[in-house]
């Protein structure tokens, strides 16, 4: 490989295979299985029945079998959800972890390769059976984060984030159109009556990055938001929407973090 990549050493891959794969996924993940065609990827997530968070991961096939990407922390937790749900369907479920591992690279290269199907900019997704030669570099969070992209556990909270909260719907990772899911009518209820009150966006950071979870302050004292992932000057915060301004700057820990908002996310 000559051109720049960078080894996602905190993503794993689970396969799923059978001819039952693509309905059992349907009736528990937030988009639509059928645009899985053995050219796009699909990013989704699996929700609680109230409708919070549990895991996002990517999902694409080739020959008869579905390649899931997801957070190697999650892998445990997340095989075993997926089993439960599994019951009597004809789909065999593989803990692929030791066999695979997970690139994102600026150029399509041969063999299991996709476009990252949130944003252009966030370039191709790579999946070999074996590490390239060659030197890793540390770039993709900072591409990731730049451009206001919250991922898994980095930026959401299991059983208590919202998926809309990280513009799930901008990311290509909601169908609102196709049939129920786990925790479906919640998420849909809250787009539809427009009851999101916290959202995430990209901040520039003016020091070193304060821990996640730490408190963004305005100037009268008041609480609008707390931060999250960082990287190379950038960080994800969730915000009160109604409490704050872009542009604006906000004391956070011994720094001010300003946030703006990227051109990819509605104005909804």
């Amino acid at each position: 490989m000559t051109n720049k990549y960078e080894i996602l050493t905190n993503r794993v891959i689970i396969t799923l295979k059978g001819p039952e794969r693509h309905s059992l996924l349907q009736g528990i993940i937030t988009n639509n299985t059928d645009r899985i065609n053995g050219t796009d990827a699909v990013y989704a997530a699996i929700l609680t029945p109230q409708g919070k968070y549990l895991y996002d991961f990517f999902l694409f096939e080739t020959d008869e079998t579905i390649y899931l990407d997801c957070e190697k922390s999650s892998l445990t937790k997340l095989f075993q959800k997926l089993l439960m749900y599994r019951l009597r369907s004809n789909v065999e479920i593989i803990d692929q972890s030791e066999k695979y591992i997970v690139l994102s690279s600026d150029e399509k290269q041969n063999g299991i390769s996709f476009i990252d199907p949130r944003h252009s900019e966030m370039g191709y997704r790579i999946i070999l059976e074996k590490s390239p030669d060659g030197v890793a570099v540390e770039e993709y969070h900072e591409r990731r984060i730049s451009l206001g992209i919250a991922e898994g556990t980095n930026d959401y909270i299991p059983e208590k984030s919202i998926i809309l909260e990280g513009h799930f719907e901008d990311l290509n990772g909601v169908d609102f159109e196709k049939g129920c899911y786990v925790g479906q009518e919640v998420i849909a209820r809250m787009k539809y009556r427009r009851k999101i009150k916290k959202q995430m966006f990209p901040v520039k950071l003016n020091g070193a990055a304060p821990e996640f979870g730490t408190d963004i302050i305005d100037n009268n004292g008041n609480k609008v938001g707390d931060i999250r992932s960082n990287a190379g000057g950038f960080a994800i915060a969730l915000f009160r929407i109604d409490k704050m301004e872009m542009g604006k700057s906000y004391d956070c820990g011994d720094i001010q973090v300003t946030p703006f908002k990227p051109n990819w996310i509605s104005n909804e």
